[in-house]
């Protein structure tokens, strides 16, 4: 039933380019009306995405696990599904890193004691090869992430349960019988890299380390290559959440302009490789206002505009992003607020205190610094990797349960989830702002929130395990329910997708697909649940698609893709 309302709310989805073909080896055509060459690859022009000539707006979804499922049936039912949703790009891992083969399951790249080895088997790339080919079938583009930034094992950075070792996705038995914890890691990522290469145990060396990047674009060659003239290949992810700090501790030294040079770096690589493709960086979009730029914005006159129609006011260009902005942004917040505690009554404005007159609190007085998202503390200056001359486009990732993206105090006449609406929306028009002023299409790669259904299978980005689960004592500082509710989440979807179309985004991907009826296979990514001896019995048919806390199979499903359904209607048709 969820599908038929999808289908029905969905019918006016922007998809303005044709489905995708498979390969193709080169194309010289030219639009004779704007006098641009014409491609059957996503391009861009003009801060946006085109195809065939075409402008492509898409709403798309995350299935990161897709080359891990263990039949191709899996894989093809699963593509369809995500098709007959109306998704039209599907991001998923290009990457599946072990330090030790495993009996079953997939692997793409085993790195051990400083070598690595490429696994070009049925197991190995070549179910990357299906999920691409299939995804074709579907009519669907798949973006394609290279490495991830998290890749904490278990029993090792985390206590591990009895029965499992590190190379197995770590599940443990619910109290009603199904998995309590599916976490998004267990394909590993950088600090794989880094643990065995040698050498500073810091996350930090993946971006220094030349050992180590030389070994990440020989991966990069190897799977840049082998995809160069699909069509169907949206583009590339340098990696997922690139940052500074990580499972494995970082150095004190690390700093945005080492991950900006990493950035370029790798996407002048991957471009030598395959210049057919778009390259984007796949970052948290964090920013940092006073960080030295690689890559400084180039300030030039605007081009001439035509008068706006009478009566309409022309839009005022976006104001470059800066402290001093941030910073009166955050002043007329805290007057705002003040202002509202002295109606309410909560702040008296000049206090009586032993018959003496105390001064109220000033603007001085007030902590008027920048918050983590703008000062560079995670390593991040989206700003300055947009404007990197391989990066084709601009991504941002918006997950408020976990990461802070606030740019001044929270307004506390608010309750909590209106706070994280407005976080997000706030958080997305800074993003599409940065898109006008850089030139270039910016997408929103991921965004989800976890309810309070979905809590016990809630495992951080960071994590091995699920805080809230029926296996978990309580966390000692959660004074209420973990998630909001389903219409909670549903209105804020809504919310981000409307905001994110009017503020000029080119792309908006949902985190994360669901899929059951899957093939599970012991000690693979969609694994039979353990029994209580802790051993795993045969295959079955009854595995579900990995659950860190974001996908909703089961759990409001319909009305969730309802809600992105109705908020995607903003992007209709568009000719180039």
């Amino acid at each position: 039933m969820f599908l038929v309302l999808w289908q029905l709310f969905c019918a006016v989805l922007a998809v303005s380019a044709a489905s995708p073909t498979q390969t193709v080896q080169g194309v010289k055509l030219i639009d004779k009306r704007n006098n641009f060459p014409v491609s059957p690859f996503v391009t861009t022009r003009g801060g946006q995405f085109f195809v065939n000539g075409s402008v492509f707006t898409f709403v798309g979804t995350n299935a990161y696990w897709l080359q891990a499922l263990n039949t191709e049936e899996d894989i093809d039912n699963t593509l369809a599904a995500i098709r007959a949703a109306n998704f039209t790009v599907v991001r998923t891992w290009a990457f599946n890193d072990v330090d030790a083969i495993p009996e079953n399951g997939t692997w793409f790249q085993l790195i051990t004691n400083g070598t690595v080895t490429i696994n070009d088997g049925p197991n190995g790339l070549q179910k990357l090869d299906k999920v691409v080919e299939l995804a074709q079938k579907h009519g669907l583009y798949v973006l394609l992430s290279l490495t991830n930034n998290w890749s904490p094992i278990p029993g090792i950075d985390k206590p591990l349960p009895p029965g499992f070792n590190p190379i197995q996705i770590r599940q443990l038995q619910g109290t009603n019988g199904d998995n309590a914890t599916l976490p998004r890691n267990a394909l590993s990522g950088m600090d794989t890299y880094v643990r065995n290469f040698g050498g500073h145990q810091e996350h930090d060396q993946f971006y220094v380390n030349t050992t180590i990047i030389n070994a990440f674009m020989n991966y990069t060659t190897q799977i840049a290559s082998r995809y160069a003239n699909h069509t169907n290949v949206f583009g590339w992810e340098l990696a997922n959440d690139p940052r500074c700090n990580s499972t494995i501790s970082t150095s004190v030294g690390c700093e945005a302009r080492h991950v900006t040079r990493w950035h370029s770096t790798i996407a002048k690589h991957v471009k030598s490789v395959d210049p057919n493709h778009l390259v984007s960086s796949g970052n948290q979009g964090y920013f940092c206002t006073d960080c030295p730029k690689l890559f400084p914005r180039q300030v030039a006159p605007p081009p001439p505009r035509p008068s706006p129609a009478p009566r309409v006011r022309r839009r005022r260009a976006p104001e470059p992003l800066s402290k001093a902005k941030l910073l009166k942004e955050r002043k007329a917040a805290w007057k705002r607020e003040r202002e509202r505690q002295k109606r309410a009554g909560e702040l008296l404005d000049g206090v009586k205190i032993r018959g003496r007159w105390t001064a109220s609190q000033t603007k001085r007085q007030a902590d008027l610094g920048t918050q983590s998202a703008f000062d560079g503390s995670h390593g991040v200056d989206s700003e300055d990797i947009i404007n990197i001359p391989q990066i084709g486009f601009g991504s941002f990732q918006l997950f408020p349960d976990q990461f802070d993206y606030s740019s001044s105090s929270l307004d506390t006449s608010l309750p909590p989830f209106n706070q994280t609406l407005q976080i997000g929306l706030d958080w997305i028009r800074r993003h599409a702002e940065a898109g006008q002023l850089f030139n270039k299409p910016v997408s929103l790669t991921g965004f989800g929130l976890v309810t309070r259904d979905n809590a016990p299978f809630f495992v951080p980005f960071n994590g091995t395990a699920a805080p809230f689960g029926p296996d978990q004592a309580p966390p000692s500082n959660v004074t209420q329910a973990f998630g909001v509710t389903d219409e909670e989440r549903d209105e804020a979807y809504s919310q981000w997708i409307q905001a994110g179309i009017l503020g000029g985004l080119q792309g908006i991907i949902q985190y994360q697909w669901s899929q059951n009826n899957l093939t599970a296979v012991p000690g693979s990514a969609i694994s039979p649940v353990s029994t209580e001896s802790g051993q795993s019995p045969l295959p079955d048919e009854s595995g579900h698609s990995p659950n860190d806390g974001y996908g909703i199979l089961g759990t409001g499903q319909a009305q969730a893709i309802e809600s992105i359904s109705e908020a995607s209607q903003g992007f209709g048709q568009d000719d180039a």
